[in-house]
């Protein structure tokens, strides 16, 4: 039997239902509220601050203030106080710079540099027939200005975007050589050349591929390098990547999905544990013994390489601790005045979710580039202890008799300046190319 319902009790039924609507609706609407408020009250602080600092110093400055200068450098500001140190600001002129490079009409003097822990920027690299070249600047030394201003607090890619510039202008560096001399020198920049892989066979078993950076030139001559290599006899392949920061994700994964077996390869990690897989392998590998060289200059997705390699293909890794460099950085977000700002959206995890940002990739085998325990390349391939250790690892994994390195000795006792050399890459537009690639996923803002 159906029951009804009288007029009267349906209008209270529905009034109480509408009082529930309603005080739900104020509870969430209140707390989205207090949510909002703090972050309403510290923007309107801080721009109260700037508005109040601005007062001042405009009524009380004695010089000119240049308003497009004041901008950039707030915005600059902003972006250190974030606490993120591999963010980067572009100034509109820096990166339309940075834009040049990428169609190879921007012209430097010729040299990659890391921030070293004493602040300066540590030359690694310095390319033949470039200004520094004639001039002999060498691997080792040290930039620790440019055009008067020191660079301790500038970030390298701070550093890569003053040393570069257009073909015959000029910029004044103080230059400090290993051996702790310092002086003043004001270079014209031209257009070089700059490789991001090279590689031979040293003696006649062993692969030696040495990799600068991940940039749009790398995968093509990575998988000429591998393919050569191996069909010139190479026993096991030594991977050089001492002192590259980095570059392109999507590059670096396709040149590790060349040489690992089938598997998951990078995740991204959001702020909120989120994760996300970037990149992963087919079936088809490398079957031979490898050995990645590393040292303190081994950052991001040159770290993941090693790692990749070491967790999917029992890889060794020789050299030193690398920098733990393991976070994302987003490509270029475009300012509407033409500035350009980079900051760190993720976390890197490896192929078994483990992340090496801040620890750095210990290694297996711990070689020291010198005898004084200095971390600098500064010798030829046959005279590199770093080099001669991994390739009597290379041996040993391919079953030699000694991993001390001796044997390395006759492993690369072969006619090396007979063996192939070979170097491709982009012109070379900037002192450290990665720092401007854009990418699906960057990694190198700093």
């Amino acid at each position: 039997m159906n029951k009804k319902i009288s007029i009267s009790m349906a209008l209270t039924i529905a009034i109480i239902a509408m009082t529930v609507t309603f005080s739900i609706t104020m509870i969430l609407a209140r707390q989205m509220f207090d949510a909002t408020i703090p972050s309403v009250k510290e923007k309107e602080s801080m721009y109260s601050k700037i508005a109040e600092l601005d007062k001042y110093v405009r009524a009380n400055y004695y010089g000119d203030i240049q308003d497009a200068t004041l901008n950039d450098m707030m915005a600059y500001g902003y972006v250190l106080g974030i606490g993120d140190k591999n963010a980067n600001y572009y100034t509109a002129k820096q990166y339309a710079e940075l834009v040049e490079v990428q169609n190879g009409n921007i012209m430097g003097i010729g040299v990659e540099v890391v921030k070293d822990s004493s602040g300066y920027a540590r030359i690694t690299k310095v390319y033949d027939s470039s200004p520094a070249s004639e001039l002999g600047l060498q691997v080792g030394g040290f930039i620790t200005a440019i055009n008067g201003g020191e660079v301790k607090g500038l970030t390298a890619a701070n550093v890569t975007a003053q040393l570069q510039g257009e073909a015959g202008t000029e910029v004044t560096v103080t230059y400090m050589a290993p051996d702790g001399t310092t002086a003043d020198h004001t270079i014209n920049r031209s257009r070089y050349t700059i490789p991001s892989v090279e590689y031979q066979m040293l003696g006649e078993s062993y692969g030696y591929i040495k990799i600068y950076r991940f940039d749009g030139t790398t995968q093509s001559t990575f998988s000429k390098a591998v393919e050569e290599l191996q069909n010139q006899g190479a026993k096991a392949l030594v991977f050089d990547l001492r002192d590259n920061a980095g570059g392109q994700m999507d590059v670096a994964v396709n040149c590790i999905d060349q040489l690992v077996p089938e598997a998951d390869i990078v995740f991204a990690e959001d702020k909120n544990g989120e994760q996300t897989l970037l990149g992963s392998s087919d079936e088809s590998h490398v079957d031979l013994p490898m050995v990645v060289l590393v040292n303190s200059g081994t950052a991001s997705t040159a770290e993941l390489f090693a790692a990749s390699l070491r967790q999917l293909s029992g890889a060794q890794l020789v050299g030193t601790t690398t920098a733990g460099k393991g976070t994302i950085q987003a490509e270029p977000h475009r300012m509407s005045d033409g500035s350009a700002v980079v900051i760190t959206t993720a976390k890197m995890l490896t192929s078994d979710k483990t992340s090496f940002d801040g620890t750095g990739l210990t290694v297996d085998v711990e070689v020291a580039a010198k005898a004084d325990g200095s971390d600098t390349t500064l010798v030829s391939v046959e005279e590199d202890t770093q080099v001669q250790k991994a390739l009597g690892v290379a041996q040993t994994m391919n079953g030699g008799t000694s991993a001390n390195g001796d044997s390395s000795s006759s492993a690369a006792s072969g006619d090396a300046s007979a063996s192939q050399s070979t170097s491709e890459g982009g012109e070379a537009t900037s002192e450290g190319a990665d720092s401007a690639a854009p990418a699906s996923e960057s990694t190198d803002g700093e």
